[in-house]
């Protein structure tokens, strides 16, 4: 199906030619456009300047449409112009052949080109309202550049946060020695074990190995900070992360661990692949790449807001999760106290702005690019609000780090990025062949996994279909495609551990965490980005029994011995010249007080004792 019979011209062009009306402001926008995506193989004038050329096409029309003419003299106007000037792209072509082959395609595209015509002033407000005065196809290297940077501080902060732990968590005297529990996992799972449990540990499990894997993630972050070799840089850091989470156990197995290994994984194919880039001579930013860190960020974002209507938790659904959250979740700042202390109306419409971020924003990412800063803009805020209130590590900086990606070369300030005429004119470098088939190839895997994932947040009791399934279980160790949802069902309780020891057994004394709650007259800290990981722990701890969670014991042991490194994982030892000979752990209830109780008393919390965790144990005479 055509428009109408299609006028010829006498002298057509030696190129096609698109013929525009240069008083139309919203024809000079979209112009610009379509004369980026067409690379120079169409040629743009405007009827003010070109109509009288050719006296065979009326002119009239060339105030109501567009006009395009091709090399042998056809000439095509309004919609059907436009799909026919986009042929020469491949991704473009699928328009014109719509317009010829699906019945009804042509008719709409002609109705909708003609009410745009008429309405001018309109849509040219409504093209300014989402895009702003630039609607060319947006490039990404400024957000390239800032997002790999923002991701190799991410990455030294997880090494060095790390690196101070490791000897007393994993080390050969730590809870959960790295050295007995892989020959344990081989075991067990036999020759299975090295890709269910895909670590570098396996050559060594030495704590001069563990060490060595921290200190080479500190030196390939600071590597990709200064932008060298950042593709290489991000592989090495991809397996010495991986490697040291396998090795971690519980201690490593939190969301913002995953989120980081399978954003660190996508950003290899994300970075240029060269030694050190220049601006002069940048590689073109993968799109496919670019495309799946976008969806990695909608997936966290929508997961972690589907899953908690989802979860049968009705404290989402009439708005009270702040009345919990704030004195129930693991680590608060002091900034938690006072937001506890907020009206309940507050509090509610907070609740709602979160799921509206977590689960309506993201849809905002596909949009153009107003609508898409918008998402990323909120976002942020959420995710500093989150960061004030909460210490969750250097999530909270993965996820801002994510939004950069929402940002093209037009939006950001001159004195941060290139300007976007810079950006276009610079050569593109030489892309190399893996750079284009391997995002390509990551896509075709990936795509269907994370289309699954998201739909098991609306449908968690839905049975994985067997392909998807057998896919999942073969990348899922390596940790590049993951489910996310935060607080799927919010703790209404916060029991907290606190563990005494003795000497006699009759007067006990309690060690004090550095970052979890004991001491009631003791404000929240702040530790963000740091991850205290063994007081992270012991708040799951509280959620279960002892017999749930096996390193608890260990750390029990390891207290009783008076290992170094442990106890260095303590903000105090009540035993620093010899361990005592007696360990018991009690179980606490915990909540914050009021703004009027801690006026009374200056404490910060109040407790309530409910029972023995554990009972007092021992290692016998010494």
């Amino acid at each position: 199906m055509t428009n109408a019979p299609h006028l010829r011209v006498v002298a057509p062009p030696p190129k096609p030619l698109l013929i525009w009306d240069g008083e139309c402001r919203f024809c000079r926008l979209w112009i610009e456009r379509w004369r980026e995506m067409t690379h120079g193989d169409i040629d743009y004038a405007t009827s003010q300047e070109i109509a009288e050329r050719f006296p065979g096409i009326p002119s009239e029309q060339f105030q109501k449409s567009v006009v395009f003419i091709d090399t042998d003299g056809e000439v095509f106007v309004a919609a059907e112009a436009v799909y026919r000037s986009l042929q020469c792209r491949s991704s473009k072509r699928w328009m014109s052949w719509s317009y010829d082959r699906i019945p009804g395609f042509a008719a709409i595209s002609e109705i909708a080109y003609r009410f745009i015509a008429r309405h001018r002033r309109l849509s040219s407000a409504v093209t300014r309202l989402l895009w702003g005065n630039d609607v060319r196809p947006p490039t990404y290297f400024t957000a390239r550049r800032w997002f790999l940077r923002a991701l190799g501080f991410i990455y030294l902060i997880a090494f060095v946060s790390l690196w101070v732990q490791i000897d007393g968590l994993i080390g050969a005297n730590g809870i959960s020695p790295v050295s007995e529990y892989l020959p344990a996992a081989h075991e067990q799972l036999g020759a299975h074990a090295f890709s269910i449990l895909p670590t570098l540990c396996w050559f060594s499990s030495s704590d001069v190995f563990l060490h060595f894997l921290c200190g080479g993630g500190v030196v390939l972050s600071l590597l990709l900070i200064f932008g060298i070799a950042p593709a290489v840089s991000l592989l090495g850091l991809f397996v010495f992360y991986l490697s040291l989470t396998i090795a971690g156990q519980t201690f490593l197995s939190f969301q913002w661990d995953i989120l980081l290994l399978e954003t660190g994984f996508l950003a290899i194919f994300f970075a240029p692949w060269q030694l050190w880039p220049r601006r002069d001579r940048e590689p073109p930013v993968s799109r496919v790449a670019l495309f799946l860190l976008k969806l990695l960020l909608f997936k966290l974002m929508l997961m972690s807001g589907v899953v908690k209507l989802t979860s049968g938790d009705d404290c989402w659904w009439n708005l009270t999760a702040l009345d919990y959250h704030y004195w129930s979740q693991p680590l608060p700042t002091v900034f938690a106290w006072w937001g506890d202390q907020h009206a309940e109306w507050f509090k509610k419409f907070s609740v709602a702005f979160c799921l509206v971020v977590e689960i309506v924003v993201p849809f905002f990412i596909w949009k153009p690019r107003r609508p898409r800063i918008l998402a990323a803009g909120l976002i942020i805020f959420l995710q500093i609000v989150i960061a004030v209130t909460g210490n969750y590590c250097f999530f909270n900086l993965l996820t801002i780090a994510l939004c950069l990606l929402l940002i093209d070369d037009v939006a950001w300030p001159r004195w941060v990025g290139t300007a976007r005429c810079a950006v276009r004119g610079a050569p593109s470098g030489r892309t190399l062949p893996f750079s284009t088939w391997a995002p390509a190839a990551l896509m075709i895997l990936m795509l269907p996994l994370n289309a699954w994932l998201i739909f098991t947040a609306f449908k968690p009791e839905a049975r994985w279909p067997r392909a998807i399934a057998f896919a999942y279980r073969h990348v899922e160790p390596f940790r590049i495609v993951n489910g996310y949802g935060l607080f799927r069902v919010m703790t209404k309780e916060r029991r907290e551990i606190v563990i005494e020891g003795s000497t006699d057994g009759i007067d006990w004394a309690p060690y004090e965490f550095k970052w979890k709650p004991g001491d009631v007259m003791r404000a929240p800290g702040w530790c963000a980005p740091h991850q205290p990981r063994l007081d992270w722990q012991m708040w799951f701890a509280a959620l279960g029994t002892p017999q749930q969670n096996p390193w608890f014991m260990r750390l029990l042991e390891k207290l009783l011995e008076g290992s170094p490194p442990v106890t260095k994982l303590l903000e105090r030892n009540p035993f620093p010249d010899k361990p005592p000979r007696y360990l018991r752990a009690m179980f606490y209830d915990y909540r914050f007080t009021t703004a009027e109780e801690h006026r009374q008393s200056g404490a910060w919390w109040k407790r309530r004792e409910l029972r023995e965790y554990v009972p007092t144990i021992s290692l016998g005479n010494r």
